[in-house]
């Protein structure tokens, strides 16, 4: 089935039932479908046909889910990037994804401009601000397309959401997510992470809907839930805690970075968060003691995750009841963990020959299901080595124990994750090693107590030359997106290496882990 007939099932049979809330601006189902078919509409008189992508590059905002689901329905595929990118990085993925439309929000018509020699491939850009020099007007070509659209027929493998994940070597990579990956991602949040969903729900967006949020976006409209997307573009703890308590948000998904920030929020005690049955966590580690103050606070409603772009928001979850404060030991150790293997999803362990490891043993973990993503865009060695033997190999190290609970232990791939977002190390390295001042580099993730990582540069420089921290960071700025650059720099005359010469990160980062206890 064609997922965009989860918008279109809802507005059928609750036409009156409030699909949108931002700010002023409210649609019902029957209008968030009307405008998505007049989108719809409008693209494949553009020339749009099945199986094409189109990316879809905006902050939050109500067009974002249209624009989505107006892919959905076309059979093609949604390509949305996140805002936090740089204009280079915006242009690598839109042309790498070949795609011919851009649908954007103003805020980025300037960013894109600065990279338009960087695009052959766009034939049109549609902006929903006024349109000028050749761009199209978002609204404009709303009016002047039906509201009528009938879904299209699709394969369940055609592709749904191209979904960018940087890769170790710092190039960013297309997951191809299709329409089985996220109908199968979709039952899983109702049987495991959300049981007893239905259409009385209300969503609070107050992440990016261009990855998590959006994607959490999908089961909430298949059950025509409310969704409130905040008119900030930046995550406000007291605007969120206040838009809780003001329409009575049952559930949200959020990285622990926001978690912590709404625990820590002097605003918690002012408002009531009483209707929240599900807080949705993950993406990024949280310390325990984090988790135990959350637990304390909002009650029995945390659900963490542990998923990747490459099998969707599912591979393992942490339900409500294992969430206990004056558990045994062993319910205790859990919330260090990354949970149980979802209903039908399967997650095993298994040496660098991919043969299984017993129970208790540290290797890579490797999952099988409905979710796992068709293979990466344009990139078969990449899918080679990722889909190996019918499993995902997730590049992470973690272990099973005697009750199917999964324990992260390290990233073989040195991911940091900072504040949610996915940082690779080499991407920052190879911008560094650029400066004239510097010989070696190694980039590593050190304990952030709001971002749960940040990102620190150990540097050693060549004779004679000297820089300092804040010109390194500085350089990075000019280069990657603000969020990827280092927030503190170390200086050594040597970095540790190995026999073989090769630096070794593990020595570098003991020194700031030791110690300390960790959480997905």
């Amino acid at each position: 089935m064609n997922i965009g007939k989860f918008l279109t099932k809802s507005a059928q049979s609750f036409p009156d039932q409030i699909a949108i809330v931002h700010g002023d601006t409210k649609f019902t189902y029957a209008q968030f479908n009307t405008r998505t078919n007049q989108l719809a509409n409008s693209l494949r008189r553009l020339g749009v046909t099945p199986q094409q992508h189109i990316v879809v590059l905006m902050h939050n905002h109500p067009q974002m889910l249209e624009a989505i689901f107006a892919c959905f329905k076309l059979g093609c595929g949604a390509v949305p990037v996140n805002f936090r990118l740089h204009p280079n990085e915006f242009s690598y993925i839109i042309d790498h994804s070949e795609a011919e439309i851009v649908i954007t929000s103003s805020e980025f018509n300037e960013s894109l401009r600065s990279v338009l020699n960087q695009l052959p491939k766009v034939r049109h850009f549609i902006s929903l601000s006024d349109a000028e020099d050749g761009w199209l007007n978002y609204e404009l070509l709303l009016a002047e397309s039906s509201g009528d659209f009938k879904d299209t027929d699709v394969e369940p493998d055609d592709v749904a959401w191209l979904f960018y994940t940087s890769g170790t070597t710092g190039q960013s990579k297309g997951a191809m997510l299709t329409h089985r990956n996220l109908t199968a991602m979709t039952q899983d949040f109702f049987a495991s992470m959300c049981p007893g969903f239905g259409r009385d729900e209300v969503v609070i967006h107050a992440a990016p809907l261009s990855h998590g949020s959006g994607l959490y976006a999908i089961p909430n409209i298949a059950k025509a839930s409310t969704n409130i997307i905040p008119a900030s573009k930046s995550f406000d703890p007291q605007a969120i805690l206040s838009s809780i308590e003001k329409y009575r948000v049952t559930n949200m998904f959020g990285a622990p970075t926001m978690i912590k920030l709404l625990v820590d929020s002097p605003a918690i005690s002012q408002f009531d968060h009483s209707s929240l049955k599900a807080i949705v966590y993950g993406g990024s580690p949280m310390l325990v003691e984090d988790l135990t103050r959350a637990i304390k606070r909002f009650g029995p409603c945390l659900v963490q995750l542990y998923g990747q772009g490459e099998s969707p928001m599912t591979i393992s979850y942490l339900p409500h009841e294992d969430h206990v404060l004056n558990g045994t030991n062993k319910q205790m150790k859990r919330l260090a963990s990354a949970g149980i293997a979802h209903t039908d999803v399967e997650i095993a362990i298994v040496d660098g020959q991919d043969r299984q490891l017993p129970t208790g043993e540290c290797g890579e973990i490797v999952t099988r299901s409905d979710l796992v993503m068709k293979g990466y865009w344009q990139n078969p060695e990449a899918t080679a080595k990722t889909l190996r033997n019918g499993w995902l190999h997730t590049g992470d190290v973690g272990y099973l124990d005697e009750d199917g609970y999964l324990f992260l232990m390290d990233r073989s791939k040195d991911l940091i994750i900072s504040g949610g977002e996915n940082i690779y190390p080499r991407e920052i390295e190879e911008v560094l090693v650029q400066h004239q001042a510097v010989r070696e580099v190694a980039v590593i993730g050190v304990p952030d107590p709001k971002w749960g990582e940040s990102i620190k540069a150990v540097i050693s420089l060549l004779p004679s030359e000297s820089v300092t921290e804040e010109d390194l960071i500085d350089f990075c700025k000019q280069h990657i997106a603000s969020y990827k650059k280092p927030k503190s720099i170390d200086f050594m005359d040597e970095l540790p290496k190995n026999n073989y010469g090769k630096i070794v990160k593990r020595e570098l980062r003991d020194r700031y882990w030791k110690d300390r206890e960790r959480s997905v």
